[in-house]
Formats: structure tokens, sequence, C-alpha cells
């Protein structure tokens, strides 16, 4: 059985880039520290909890793929996306986008206080995808690939580079799913 994604609509494709419009959704999401894959797996662990019934009516809300980890920005305002580097004090934000049909009436609220339900307006994002274990050192290879991408396309950025894992930690390396986006205008 496939797991739920996110709609889009893609704009544009030249080989692994991409340009997709997302419309607004409905996400779970924690803020995390520690390097890139500790602070994913903190995340992880956290936002499962809230979907296998560690919320209000004990309900159980069908896993989406992917995980999206950004590195936190300084903000003035409330934070509802972006996160920043491996090792950055701000941490990390760690993401599950909630099933379609749901809404921020509808969703049980986490019995975790580190875990909240944010509304996400629709964004236009630049999207390099890539295959393997999305190490550090391959993270900031595509991030310079995409920003390149997106000099080209003289898109500007709107926020810091999101790496979306879509598959499981038993997938084999070669098989795995990853993405990398950015924000654009």
């Amino acid at each position: 059985m496939a797991t739920e994604e996110p709609p889009y609509t893609v704009t544009l494709t030249e080989g692994s880039f991409e340009i997709r419009e997302y419309p607004s959704l409905i996400a779970a999401e924690v803020i995390v520290t520690g390097p890139r894959n500790e602070a994913v797996n903190a995340g992880f662990r956290l936002l499962a909890g809230y979907i296998f019934g560690g919320n209000t009516t004990r309900q159980s809300i069908a896993m989406t793929s992917p995980v999206t980890q950004t590195p936190k920005e300084n903000e003035k305002i409330a934070m509802t996306a972006p996160v920043t580097q491996s090792g950055d004090e701000l941490g990390w934000t760690v993401r599950f986008i909630m099933p379609k049909g749901y809404t921020l009436n509808t969703l049980p609220i986490p019995n975790d206080p580190k875990v909240k339900l944010v509304a996400l307006e629709p964004t236009r994002v630049a999207v390099v995808k890539f295959s393997g274990l999305a190490k550090e050192p391959d993270i900031i290879e595509h991030t310079q690939q995409l920003k390149q991408f997106m000099l080209e396309k003289k898109l500007v950025a709107a926020g810091s580079e999101t790496l979306a894992r879509y598959d499981p930690p038993w997938t084999l390396w070669f098989l795995r799913r990853n993405e990398l986006m950015i924000k654009c205008l």
C-alpha cells in the first residue's frame, strides 16, 4: 500500500530539478537540536508518537511521506517553516504533513507539548531529487546545485533548504528517495 504524499503541481522539470507549487497543507512539527541525523531521529520519534495515538483522543493518524527537516531560522514572527545547519543552536524543524481531509480543528491535540500543529501557506519551491543515504556531503553538494539552478532560472530563495526523506530506514541505500527543496519567489 502506497504512503500518501502531499499534492503538488510541477511547473518546470529539467533533469533532476523541478519547480513545484504546493497548496495549503497542515503539518505536525517539532523543533529539535543536535546534529542533522540525530535531530531527525529525535523529531521522527516525537511525531510518530503523536500519529500513533499520543494525542487527546488516542487516535491513530496515517503515516505520510516525506519526513522533512529544515534548519531553523531566526525569525521575527511566529515560526511556520524552515530551520538551519548541523550544530546550529537554533535547531531543526522536523515535520510530517498530515493526511488530506484533516484541518487544524479536526486533528486531535498532541499529548506532547513539543508537537505543534501548523497551517502551511501555499508555496512554490525549487527541488532537486537524489538517491542514497543523504549524508552531509551529499546534502551540501545538492544544495549548491539547487542554488545554481535557481540562479539560472532567476528564482530568489525565501528560506533555507529543506531535506525531504521518503523511505523507511530499512530501504536499501541506493533505492532511497530524497529531495532538497528551497522555497522561492
